[in-house]
């Protein structure tokens, strides 16, 4: 018996049990035998049809097209456990009891280094992202339970503040960087160091004051006298930078040459000292702290260095029962110590999937829809952006948008992306890449407004954006 299953975001789901005997139609029109009503979808998208060989799967003319294991496909026939992509966007796991016959024949066909030197467009697990292994997916597959471990064991020392758990995890397996911006006494520094105990990354913290210099971050170098040769030579000792996650606590009390001391890290994952050039360890993570008060005598970060960040993540005030949970473990002898839950070599595998995972061309239009609307200068943009808006989101925020949404489902145990994982992450990354104007400020319209409403203007991309191809 052959079934059907969809993958959403609360879970996996039986679609439908297919029945050999006949035929099946799947799409957005309610006269399909399988009907499933999302707009990435055409009124008859693709055919299901029984044959001696097993399930073929026909793509019929459709819009956003058809893929199988990451694979465009025409027509292929189906193996057990082959994954169906439909719009780019809904996504069917094809699930065979026993195996039709001529599937193993299939799956060896498929061989990119076969005689044809084409690979035939059937099912095969290992295609599903392309140049991952077999321990990549697996990694990626037991992400789900994990992702709940690591909140588990962080939540023995940090109370509530789920999404920004979540948005700083999004972050590291992006490999990007982060600006945690909220009220003192809000644990933003607890959370990194449980975060980095957890995740086996080594910390370190560095307090940003105005009389701090750039060598105090980086290191510099010593002159050194050896007794035995009797020679003098330079030594270089390593500042805080070199670690796997560095805290730079309060970055906007420095000025801003010392801010700018940490940007060649964050983009080239190396530090310049004279003439020498040190690589940093993988991985690297910079999450940087700002007060929102208190802001005289501060140095803001210019916007050019705010764009190097990924993320703009805000702390705020926890729940009245989550206050009350903190201030109670907090003021006893003992407390709870997190566990490491995942090793610094799965990180680092976790973080080159994220970059192998395929992305579908209606997510990536969607992503660049977002941020092209960020701009009041594009014909396109909403009127109010026009209104409140004096610059948009450069090219980086589409980049990150996808970036974030690829982790987004790498966190969830999934090698699909929908255009529900830029939604996630739209706020973070936009909110600190759109300048409001003085008309947004007198009425007092944030960019976090501005971004939540862009969501809800915004309409994803539909059969009519492809009618011109």
């Amino acid at each position: 018996m052959a079934k059907l299953i969809i993958q959403q975001p609360d879970g996996d789901q039986l679609l439908t049990e297919l029945d050999a005997s006949q035929s099946y139609v799947i799409g957005r029109s309610e006269d399909c035998s399988i009907c499933i009503p999302a707009e990435a979808i055409s009124g008859r998208h693709a055919s299901l049809v029984p044959s001696d060989q097993g399930w073929v799967l026909e793509d019929l003319g459709s819009s956003n097209g058809t893929s199988v294991n990451g694979q465009e496909i025409t027509q292929a026939l189906l193996a057990g456990g082959a994954q169906i992509m439909l719009g780019g966007q809904i996504v069917l796991l094809f699930m065979e009891d026993t195996p039709a016959a001529g599937t193993a024949m299939a799956a060896e066909e498929s061989r990119p280094d076969a005689d044809t030197g084409k690979a035939e467009k059937v099912g095969r697990r290992n295609l599903k992202v392309q140049g991952a292994s077999e321990d990549d997916l697996k990694l990626v597959k037991a992400m789900s339970a994990r992702s709940n471990k690591i909140r588990a064991e962080i939540a023995k020392v940090i109370i509530g503040q789920v999404d920004v758990i979540d948005q700083v995890m999004m972050v590291i397996i992006a490999g990007g960087h982060g600006l945690l911006v909220g009220m003192p006494g809000m644990a933003k520094t607890t959370l990194c160091a449980t975060i980095a105990k957890v995740l086996d990354m080594e910390f370190k913290r560095v307090q940003f004051t105005p009389d701090l210099m750039p060598t105090d971050i980086t290191g510099t170098e010593i002159l050194e006298h050896d007794p035995v040769t009797d020679q003098k030579n330079f030594r270089f000792i390593k500042g805080p930078i070199f670690t796997n996650m560095l805290l730079a606590d309060e970055i906007n009390r420095t000025p801003p040459k010392t801010q700018a001391s940490l940007l060649e890290a964050m983009q080239e994952k190396c530090v310049t000292v004279g003439n020498q050039t040190y690589k940093l360890d993988a991985p690297f993570f910079v999450l940087a702290t700002q007060n929102p008060i208190e802001q005289e005598g501060t140095y803001p970060l210019p916007e050019a260095q705010q764009d190097r960040f990924m993320f703009n993540l805000w702390v705020d005030y926890p729940l009245e029962d989550e206050e009350e949970t903190v201030v109670k473990a907090t003021t006893v002898a003992q407390r709870e110590t997190p566990n490491k839950v995942i090793s610094k070599e799965e990180l680092l595998q976790l973080q080159e999937v994220v970059r192998k995972i395929p992305v579908s061309d209606h997510v990536i239009k969607y992503a660049v829809r977002l941020v092209r609307a960020t701009r009041p200068h594009d014909e396109k943009s909403p009127d109010f952006i026009k209104k409140y808006v004096s610059n948009g989101a450069g090219p980086r925020a589409g980049q990150f948008l996808v970036l974030a949404a690829k982790a987004r489902a790498v966190l969830e145990g999934r090698i699909h992306v929908s255009c529900n994982d830029v939604v996630k992450a739209a706020v973070p990354v936009l909110r600190h890449r759109i300048i409001a104007n003085f008309a947004a400020d007198s009425e007092g319209i944030s960019t976090t407004a501005l971004v939540e409403r862009l969501l809800k203007t915004v309409t994803q991309p539909d059969d009519s954006d492809y009618q011109s191809r």
